[in-house]
């Protein structure tokens, strides 16, 4: 009977053992072993940005922030306005549309802080016409259309100034208007608009000095429509935007990374044909 008993123990220890092996070669950590960890959730990032070519690159990385763990929803806009507006009041995470002489003379109009995070790339500014081939044959009294923002008039005129037309009180001057203007010889008159309208202006004036994005997105090439452009080391560069209050968040700083990244050079190279540069 006790012969019985110990044998009926031992059995009921090595069942034990063997069930406890088991169980530590299904588990770990509490968790089933086929069960797979908890998945990093997605962040979301919104971003605005005028449709050429800010968009576009944009549109190129999301798949790339995709595989980040992040969802890039992009915000058009179609002025220079509403975008740091929108940013400042949170309705959007980050922007990309606007070079630091402007987003410096915004902040201090407008009464907002904005921070730019990195460079992208640089759109040359470009003169275009419609009624002549060289800025040699506009004639005396002739009408050119340029940007209305500050820094943007500033910065046609600059160009104008270096090609022989104009000269400016203070030849160096990013914020100056045509009353700034000292020397005028041909007479020029010139039309203030908001940048995005001035493609539409090519018929009714005789030049327009007109804004990269703007002018592809009117199907102009600025290395072939352009009758003058700007250097391609223009001070000018687009850059990413944010907050202070978020310029740090990992998302924001990923979403920096990508757009320096040599997948973003490589496409600007290969889609704008050095329309675009990268500044980078």
């Amino acid at each position: 009977m006790k012969k019985i008993l110990l044998i009926s123990l031992i059995f009921i220890l090595l069942v034990g053992l063997v069930s406890g092996c088991g169980s530590s070669n299904t588990q770990s950590s509490g968790q089933p072993q086929n069960q797979p960890a908890e998945t990093q959730k997605e962040v979301t990032l919104r971003v605005g940005a005028t449709p050429v070519p800010h968009a576009e690159i944009l549109e190129f990385v999301k798949p790339i922030l995709k595989e980040k763990g992040i969802n890039l929803e992009i915000v058009e806009f179609t002025d220079y306005v509403q975008p740091n507006k929108a940013l400042n009041d949170g309705s959007i995470d980050a922007n990309f549309f606007q070079h630091v002489p402007y987003m410096e003379e915004f902040e201090k109009n407008n009464n907002m802080k904005l921070v730019a995070l990195v460079k992208v790339h640089v759109e040359p500014m470009g003169v275009y016409s419609k009624k002549v081939k060289s800025l040699e044959e506009l004639k005396d009294g002739a009408t050119i259309s340029i940007p209305n923002d500050p820094t943007n008039e500033g910065r046609a005129l600059l160009l104008l100034q270096k090609n022989g037309l104009i000269k400016l009180k203070d030849s160096t001057s990013l914020t100056a208007t045509p009353i700034d203007i000292a020397e005028n010889p041909k007479n020029l008159k010139f039309s203030e608009l908001d940048a995005a309208q001035l493609p539409r202006t090519l018929q009714d004036v005789d030049a327009s000095v007109i804004n990269t994005n703007f002018a592809l997105e009117a199907g102009l090439n600025p290395l072939k429509d352009a009758i003058a452009i700007e250097d391609k080391d223009s001070p000018y560069a687009n850059v990413l935007t944010v907050r202070p209050d978020n310029k740090d968040d990992p998302a924001i700083k990923t979403l920096a990374e990508v757009l320096n990244s040599p997948e973003v050079k490589k496409f600007i190279e290969d889609k704008y044909q050095g329309a675009i540069v990268p500044a980078f």
